[in-house]
């Protein structure tokens, strides 16, 4: 992946900023087709366009249908973060989402995610149940707006950003341009 070679390049550590992408979907999710307002065909070429972005990144994904809310997930991250093994929440995350088309809002998902990590199905619950990091998500969507992120992935090093699938080069001109040093 180009952020882990970046990573591993420059003396930057990545942090993952949630953002509200499509927050007013509902909690059943929204077909593609009603999101970007085209058929079938449209939604099949938007699938090949971006497996090829991830083939290109050497990610997984599969066919989707539905976009879904993301909240509760992105609660449930920050809170993973916090513990042994939890690291791995976003790649599982990624998956269920980007590979297998799941409803990451449904909390049954998100719970089973949770216990494929072996993290705490109890404490997931009741993260989840109190939202108990509804709190942080709320920071990060701030400091997504004050950045003007519009779009996921979007790279911010000093004062600038570059939203989309970047090449290697847009983002290391970026960290360049910041002042980052080589390792």
């Amino acid at each position: 992946m180009r952020i882990e070679n970046i990573a591993k390049a420059y003396n930057v550590t990545p942090k993952y900023i949630h953002f509200p992408l499509h927050p007013d979907t509902p909690p059943e999710g929204r077909s593609l087709q009603d999101l970007f307002g085209t058929g079938p065909e449209g939604i099949a070429a938007k699938n090949t366009q971006m497996k090829a972005l991830m083939d290109a990144e050497g990610l997984p994904y599969g066919p989707r249908s539905h976009a879904y809310n993301s909240r509760l997930a992105q609660e449930l991250g920050v809170w993973a973060e916090t513990q042994d093994g939890g690291s791995q929440s976003h790649d599982a995350l990624f998956k269920a989402y980007f590979v297998e088309n799941r409803n990451l809002h449904d909390v049954d998902v998100l719970l089973d995610i949770v216990a494929s990590l072996g993290l705490s199905r109890e404490g997931a619950q009741s993260v989840l149940t109190e939202r108990t990091f509804k709190d942080a998500v709320d920071a990060d969507w701030a400091k997504s707006r004050q950045y003007g992120v519009t779009g996921v992935p979007t790279f911010v090093a000093g004062q600038r950003g570059v939203v989309g699938a970047q090449p290697y080069e847009a983002i290391e001109r970026l960290l360049v341009e910041a002042g980052v040093p080589k390792r």
